[in-house]
């Protein structure tokens, strides 16, 4: 806790101040402890925000989505209904028989919903996986893997991840669409209520109070009324200093201050009330403070004047100035004389009164607590800002004994910081913070605070866990609100006051200026906006439950504090934050709240609003006729959804549970009895969709509360006795199948069952019985059911939970099969499926074995206990492999039959009906219970088993089954006489796959296994090609066939290459291994990775093998060049090199896989860039050159010019060179090999080509007539005319670099003429005359159309951008000459020292060029005209030259300008020394106390400055005329030429420099006049030391280095001569520096 006097406030008063310490002792900033910074300051989105609150249940109510599973199945009935025919029992449309088992039971769960009165039932869960495979053997559908995939049923238990789609706490929530701002009728009597009666806040207008308040003869008695305080009495202060104290009957119980001093001070402008009410204290507007005891209201209790002129002078004792208006007051705890006040000047003051009898007797101390008297001075150095005490409040009492009650806390908001202050037993500053950093730049200025006491409270909180609150305060600047907790630290000593903590818990912000705030429960603030919007806003979570506009109650406000704050709005600066916009008007003094309820001060009335609780709204829903909404209601206030502390339910879940639930059943119960009795009166306009609506809302209300015998016990018998139980069974059918719901009475099951199959919704219906308890069913009216229209899921699954009964339920689906089986015969079973009396029905027998075996119950697939599981395991098992026919039911002497008829049943009788069913899915399904642990052999299985053991039968005997008894079972019966191949080749790919796995229990004999290879390779379709491979590599992994020589021939025929390759690979054959790659078309890209394995070197292959593999890639090279030319050129190139030549031959002549391979030898990626390089035959590299001529002409100069010209020949290459117009590499080819003249030639012939298409295209002569974009074509010419233009420049470079210039200058003295020009010049000379002949031949017509050509051809030639084409023309010329004069500039000998002999040479060359050209063209230009142009393009690129040099020599000097200039600046920046002695020898030698006369000395220095100036000014003057005078000698040196004169070292580089005198001083001291004059030049430096010898010895000149160290020069040379250095030089006639380094630091 900070202790500050009130001298301290004033200093502080109005300063923007830094961030309190955690100490306290500086001004805080409260964003750093602020929490939850929550922005939900947008009242438009809480609104739509609080609306979607309101709703019960889950905020994303929404309706069904298009895929629930109710709305999917209900779609899927109907598509299925429309689907099918009068002939609905007829079989033709069925799938039939096939032989692969595909994805079986993978359907969704809304598959094909029965149909009433059809034998299909849930098609999609019972087709197995042979029959919806595929229509026949031959069907070329690829393999599905049987074995690979798994059982399912569509009827699956819920996901605990997915919500539950339809189900009615997901359905549309019941909105009531109220309005905020409707309007209902007015009640009669002294109380309207003008909002709905389910909002937060109720307001209530007080009339008769009005009445007598705000009525003409009111205002003219007692004045209008200023401000509100509200306590046991509602008390108003006038415009006329009159107090009106009202009851809450809305009496006038007192009258007070007519008659006394109270009505001459002015209006009343501040009112407070003390903790007892028995105290009124009053502010008036010329800052008198009155208090009046409620007993005794003829004379004031108290009066606290302001300062009369004699006290304001002398400043003996502290008050309010005069007609300054006190605009807050309050009490301090139960004390009636002690109270603080403030007024709009920014000052506040504590208040004591002494004990006494009656005003007369006291009398009162006044301390002030803030603000500075307005004739204090100013402090300087801080400049005086406006202030006022926007908000001002002392901490009201509890209702339990804190610390701070005997503080006198007192919070005071100004426009820049927050004060806490305790008044007693001294004044005391708590905490400062400064205004938020958040608050909105130039928005509305506004301020208000509210402080609640910390209170005992009934249930602990649930954040601290304390049955006592804590002491809050909210405080609002501008839009931006913060709540505040105060804790108390209790000290060691007794006597000493606890520590206060203060903590910025949470903040808020709103859209706009808060001007008013109160707290209207412990946890639930009420806010007063700028523009009258009324906010209520919970503590803790910052959330807005409720805004509302205010504006209709015009509330009173006044303008207090714009006068005083006008300064900081008057000025508009943009870039200061802390400015505002505007000053708010005060509405605090018409805002307050007591016990919960909200006092409204308006211009013309008083209001009191009320929040009403949550009864009050269920209430009122219910008055109103919305029981429905009303339950949703209920339900979210029991949940917590709703706005708890609003509405006035406590955080606690139990508590909450408690109040709400018993209201939530009788307005249920109240709500039923209501509907139904309406629904009788009014039968003809019964709504089934409401009756649906209060269903929903009944079941997610009795969810939420736990009770679900409601539902059954009151909710379906009002339904049911209202005939609408169907509308309940609808809304029970998605708890159910999320198992939300499982026990359902049996009058209830019996209802459903009744209402879903009369709807012909057997198939939802089916879903629900499977996901009930089965314990509440009606055993036998269910299976009778379920039987009768086909609903065998849910029969299996109430045999199998119900009675734990697994063989009946597969009794009743093979009975299904006895008409088919009875009428085939064994060796045929193919038709069975497409017989008429097939019952598809019978196929969920597959998916039950495969669910039951693997220990899962069927349908839903939960996991059956282990006990029950072993059990069904062991009776299945019993029944399919026990060998004979079974009693069933036990003891009814009546056995079950496959063939009836006969007298004889076959071995296994039930096992051969079900493969001769559909094999590959029994197998399927076997195979998945093959993984099941229970055909483990295990001790268990023994014991159990064992004798000795009351177990049944089929206990027993199932106990005894295991794998290897299966496995033996079936290759007994399917049999190639029995089952045709069909059948049989699942049973082989059954063994092969689960033999690799369970081979510790599985013993089958070699020759079986052979079988089964052969049978694997015979596969009957060819879509079970993969399956049978894979299955004969799995067994090849754990079985080696003893001789595998018979089999190599059926794998080949079966096209089992992965077989073979892994027996070749095995058997090291790698020349069938390659040859396998080749003829397997599925993995043909692999023969890389076989070669490169085969012919690697860590392979080990012996010459013969290697040679066997060569002669298989020779067979197949094309096919290997085809696949990756790329990839096959490494791997060849890397392995086998030889047969490059051979696989290149074996390849189409010309073709571009040929271009490929040899671009990926010899131009290999960046990638492969790594590997060596193999040098390859000439032959190799020419017929590159000539494919790529064909195939990437653009790239061929380029490649020519890296290979070496030994390489390749020119006879060979030419043809196809100028065949394919590659001009540019023919060119580099002829002046390797030696032809520069024939190259030369060969180019301007070119050069002539590309002139004579341009001309045709532009002239229109052109033979092509198709429609071309000429523009487009013209560029691309011409871009090639640049481009081989190029090329002869390079031509001529080159040839001038590789030539030798013999006695070039000698020959050059003679005159020049074109006979005499050197090889190397006829070549430029050449190039030159060809370049301008085509630019003036083709200047002509680009510039101007043909006069001669059609209409249609002018058109197209005005089109043209003839400005680019002519510009792209005269390039040619430009850059010709521009290169020659580069080539001319650099040319001469290289060994030449004569830089002006070689200069000369080039000039020379270049003039000789140019006068041979303008002679030839003189003879060949028939005109001046065409002359000029050539040499109007030849001086262009002159200037062009020049303009560059020009620009970058101007560039070049400005940013030498700009170096040169930092130089000097850094180099003319001082140091500042770090003492004012000379570290030497420790006399001053500058600052105060220095000897000598300084101000002389600096007088004389400036003279003899100004006298050197003008010496200088001479001196210039006679150096301009030609003479120079001996004295005028200027000083250089590096940017000094006057700072060189200073005798004060500054530094530049190094550790440090001194800058010394022109003429230095001698050892002894003595001094020339020059010398003297240096000395007068360190003046300033040493302070006048060194002004004149007659006084003393000069100093000399001081240096200062670069760790601030400041010497004598002198004693510096002297300690450098002590350590053994050199001796300093003296500064010549340059000014050069000479360099120190410290003796200190070195």
């Amino acid at each position: 806790m900070s202790t500050q006097p009130p001298e301290r406030e004033d200093a502080d008063m109005g300063q923007d101040f830094p961030d309190l310490t955690p100490d306290g002792d500086a001004v805080s900033s409260d964003d750093e402890t602020v929490k939850g910074d929550l922005d939900q300051g947008h009242i438009a989105e809480a609104l739509e925000e609080e609306l979607h609150e309101e709703l019960p249940g889950d905020a994303s109510n929404l309706p069904p989505v298009p895929g629930s599973v109710a709305a999917n199945r209900y779609r899927q009935l109907l598509r299925d209904q429309a689907d099918v025919s009068d002939e609905g029992s007829s079989m033709d449309d069925l799938p039939r028989r096939a032989g692969s088992p595909i994805n079986s039971l993978l359907s969704a769960p809304d598959d094909s919903p029965s149909i009433q009165g059809s034998v299909l039932s849930s098609l999609g869960s019972s087709v197995p996986p042979s029959i919806v495979s595929r229509a026949g053997l031959g069907s070329p559908t690829p393999s599905f893997r049987p074995f690979d995939r798994r059982f399912q049923s569509r009827i699956s238990s819920p996901s605990p991840l997915s919500p539950r789609p339809s189900s009615p706490a997901f359905l549309t929530g019941h909105s009531r669409n109220v309005s905020l701002s409707s309007q209902l009728l007015l009640d009669s009597g002294e109380t309207e209520t003008p909002s709905p009666p389910w909002e937060v806040v109720r307001w209530t207008k007080l009339k008769k109070m009005n009445g007598q308040a705000f009525s003409e003869a009111g205002k003219r008695s007692f004045g209008s009324p200023t401000c509100i305080a509200v306590s046991a009495s509602i008390v108003l202060g006038t415009t006329k200093g009159i107090i009106l104290m009202f009851d809450y009957h809305q009496n006038l119980k007192m009258i007070i201050g007519p008659g006394t001093k109270a009505v001459e001070s002015g209006p009343i402008t501040a009112i407070a009330i003390s903790a007892d009410h028995t105290t009124i204290g009053a502010g008036h507007a010329n800052g008198n403070i009155f208090t009046w005891d409620t007993s005794r209201v003829s004379r004031p209790f108290l009066h606290v004047p302001h300062l009369d002129p004699s006290q304001i002078q002398h400043r003996t004792v502290d008050g309010h100035m005069p007609n300054v208006a006190v605009t807050h007051l309050g009490f301090l705890g139960t004390r009636h004389t002690a109270l603080v006040s403030a007024d709009d000047r920014g000052m506040a003051f504590s208040h004591l009164a002494t004990r006494g009898t009656g005003s007369l007797g006291r009398t009162v101390k006044t301390a002030r607590i803030l603000g500075r008297y307005p004739e204090t001075p100013v402090p300087i150095g801080k400049p005086l800002k406006p202030s006022s005490v926007l908000a001002f409040a002392p901490l009201p009492l509890g209702n339990v004994e804190r610390a701070t009650d005997s503080m006198g806390l007192t919070a005071m908001l100004t426009p820049y910081l927050l004060v806490i202050v305790s008044t007693t037993p001294i004044a005391q500053t708590q905490h400062k913070s400064a205004r938020p950093k958040d608050v909105a730049p130039h928005s509305a200025m506004s301020g208000c605070l509210a402080w609640f006491p910390a209170v005992k409270l009934k249930i602990p909180d649930p954040t601290t866990g304390s049955t006592i609150s804590k002491v809050k305060l909210v405080y609002c600047w501008s839009n931006v609100l913060t709540v505040l907790d105060v804790d108390e630290i209790l000290s060691d000593n007794k006597d000493k006051p606890p520590t206060l903590k203060f903590k910025a818990r949470s903040r808020w912000k709103c859209e706009e200026a808060i001007v008013a705030v109160q707290w209207l429960s412990r946890s639930v603030l009420t806010v007063l906006t700028i523009s009258q919007r009324l906010i209520i806003l919970e503590d803790r979570s910052m959330r807005m439950t409720e805004a509302f506009d205010l504006i209709h109650k015009y509330i009173y406000h006044a303008d207090i504090f714009s006068t005083q704050l006008h300064a900081l709005v008057e000025q508009l600066d943009e870039e200061d934050t802390s400015m505002h916009g505007v000053v708010a008007d005060a509405f605090y003094m018409s805002l307050k709240t007591y016990k919960g309820r909200i006092f409204l001060l308006g211009f013309n009335d008083v209001s009191i609003g009320s929040l009403s609780n949550w009864a009050d709204r269920l209430i009122a829903l219910m008055e109103n006729g919305d029981y429905v909404g009303a339950i949703q209601l209920a339900t979210s206030y029991y949940t917590g959804d709703a706005n708890k502390l609003t509405i006035g339910l406590p955080e606690d879940a139990a508590s909450r549970h408690q109040m709400v639930q018993d209201k939530l059943m009788e307005i249920m119960t109240a709500s039923l009895k209501y509907a139904f009795g309406q629904r009788q009166k009014n039968k003809s306009t019964a709504d089934d969709q409401h009756m649906h609506e209060l269903a929903e809302t009944c079941f997610i209300a009795c969810q939420s509360v736990g009770d679900i015998d409601f539902l059954f016990d009151e909710v379906y018998e009002w339904y049911e006795d209202g005939h609408v139980e169907g509308v309940f069974l609808e809304v029970l059918e998605p708890y159910i199948l999320e198992k939300t719901i499982r026990i359902v009475p049996p009058t209830v099951v019996k209802a459903m069952v009744t209402h879903f199959v009369s709807r012909g919704w057997e198939g939802r219906l089916e879903e629900m019985i499977c996901h009930m308890e089965t314990a509440t069913l009606d055993i036998d009216q269910i299976t009778l059911l379920c039987k009768q229209h086909g609903l065998y899921d849910a029969l299996i699954y109430v045999w199998n939970q119900a009675l734990a009964d697994y063989i009946t339920p597969l009794i009743d689906l093979l009975t299904l099969l006895k008409p088919p089986t009875q009428s085939s015969d064994y060796g045929s079973p193919r038709n069975m499926v497409e017989d008429e009396g097939f019952n598809v029905n019978a196929l969920k027998i597959f998916p039950y074995l495969s669910y039951t075996l693997t220990g899962r119950i069927y349908p839903t697939g939960e996991i059956i206990d282990d006990e029950a599981a072993a059990k069904a395991k062991a009776e299945l098992y019993w029944f399919l492999f026990s060998g004979n026919t079974i009693e069933w039911p036990k003891g009814s002497s009546k056995e079950f039959l496959t063939r009836p008829t006969e007298t004889q049943e076959p071995p296994f009788p039930y096992l051969r009906m079900i493969l001769r069913l559909d094999a590959p899915s029994f197998l399927s399904a076997l195979n998945e219970a093959f993984e099941d642990a229970f055909l483990n052999e295990s001790e268990d299985k023994q014991l159990v088993s064992g004798p000795g053991n009351d177990l049944p039968e089929e206990q027993i005997f199932g106990m005894t089954v295991d794998r290897q008894y299966v496995v033996s079972i079936l290759l007994e019966i399917m049999n190639p006489d029995d089952f045709a191949p069909e059948d049989t080749i699942y049973l082989d790919m059954f063994i092969a796959r689960n033999l690799p796995k369970f081979q510790q229990y599985l013993i089958i004999p070699g020759s079986t296994l052979d079988k089964i290879i052969s049978g694997l390779c015979h596969y009957p379709g060819a879509d079970l090609a993969d399956d049978a491979q894979l299955s004969v590599e799995y067994l090849l992994s754990v079985y080696q066939p003893p001789d595998l020589k018979p089999m190599i021939p059926l794998f080949q025929k079966a096209g089992f290459y992965s077989v073979l390759k892994r027996i070749y690979k095995s058997e090291k054959r790698y020349s069938l291994l390659v040859e396998t790659y080749f003829e397997d078309p599925e993995d043909q890209e692999g023969i890389f990775d076989c070669l490169v394995d085969c012919l690697k070197s860590q392979a080990g292959l012996t010459k013969r093998q290697i040679q066997d593999v060569h002669d298989v890639i020779k067979q197949h090279a094309s096919e290997l060049v085809e696949l990756d030319p790329k990839q096959a050129a490494q791997t060849l190139d890397a392995y086998a090199p030889e047969l490059h030549r051979f696989t290149i031959d074996s390849l189409e002549d010309g073709s571009k896989l040929q271009y490929t391979y040899l671009k990926a030898l010899l131009e290999p990626d960046s990638e492969m860039s790594g590997q060596s390089e193999r040098t390859l035959d000439r032959d190799f590299i020419e017929l590159f050159v000539k494919l790529m001529c064909q195939y990437n002409p653009g790239h061929v100069s380029e490649y020519v010019g890296l290979v070496q010209a030994t390489n390749l020949r020119l006879d060979k290459l030419l043809p196809t060179m100028e065949s394919t117009g590659v001009i540019d590499a023919a060119v580099i080819l002829m002046a390797r090999e030696g032809q520069v003249h024939d190259a030369m030639g060969r180019l301007t012939k070119h050069l002539h080509t590309l002139e004579s298409a341009l001309h045709g295209l532009l002239s229109g002569t052109s033979d092509n007539k198709e429609e071309v974009d000429t523009q487009e074509v013209a560029e691309e010419l011409l871009k090639s005319l640049q481009k081989y233009t190029h090329v002869g420049i390079w031509l001529c470079q080159g040839q001038m670099k590789t030539s030798k210039q013999a006695n070039t200058v000698q020959r050059r003295q003679s005159s020049p003429s074109p006979s005499d020009l050197t090889p190397n010049e006829k070549l430029w000379l050449e190039m030159i005359d060809t370049t301008v002949q085509i630019t003036r031949n083709l200047s002509t017509v680009v510039s101007s159309p043909d006069p001669n050509a059609s209409l249609k051809e002018r058109d197209s030639s005005q089109s043209l951008d003839t400005d680019k084409l002519v510009a792209l023309l005269r390039s040619l010329v430009q850059h010709i000459f521009t290169a020659l004069l580069t080539a001319t500039s650099t040319q001469g000998p290289l060994d030449s020292g004569n830089r002006l002999v070689t200069s000369s040479g080039g000039s020379l060359t270049f003039l000789r060029i140019l006068r041979a050209f303008l002679t030839r063209a003189a003879a060949t230009s028939p005109n001046l005209a065409d002359l000029r142009a050539v040499l109007t393009s030849i001086f262009s690129a002159y200037a062009y030259e020049q303009s560059i040099l020009q620009l970058s020599n101007r560039l070049l000097e400005e940013q030498l300008f700009v170096n040169v200039k930092q130089a000097v600046e850094l180099r003319q920046r001082g140091w500042r020394p770090k003492g004012s002695v000379c570290e030497a020898c420790g006399r001053r030698v500058w600052g105060p106390g220095v000897s000598g006369n300084v101000f002389e000395a600096w007088e004389e220095k400036q003279a003899i400055e100004t006298a050197r100036r003008v010496e200088k000014k001479k001196s210039a003057a006679a150096a301009a005329a030609g003479a120079v005078t001996p004295g005028s000698s200027m000083t250089r040196g590096k940017g000094k030429a006057e700072s060189s004169q200073q005798a004060e070292t500054y530094s530049g580089k190094g550790k440090g420099k001194s800058i010394e005198s022109a003429v230095q001083q001698g050892p002894s001291g003595n001094a020339t006049p020059q010398g003297e004059g240096s000395h007068k030049d360190a003046g300033p430096g040493a302070n006048g030391n060194a002004i004149s010898a007659r006084n003393s010895q000069p100093l000399g000149p001081l240096v200062v280095l670069a760790c601030r160290h400041i010497f004598h020069q002198r004693c510096l040379d002297a300690l450098r001569e002590q350590q053994g250095g050199e001796r300093h030089r003296t500064v010549d006639e340059f000014g050069r520096e000479r360099e120190y380094s410290c003796p200190i630091d070195g």
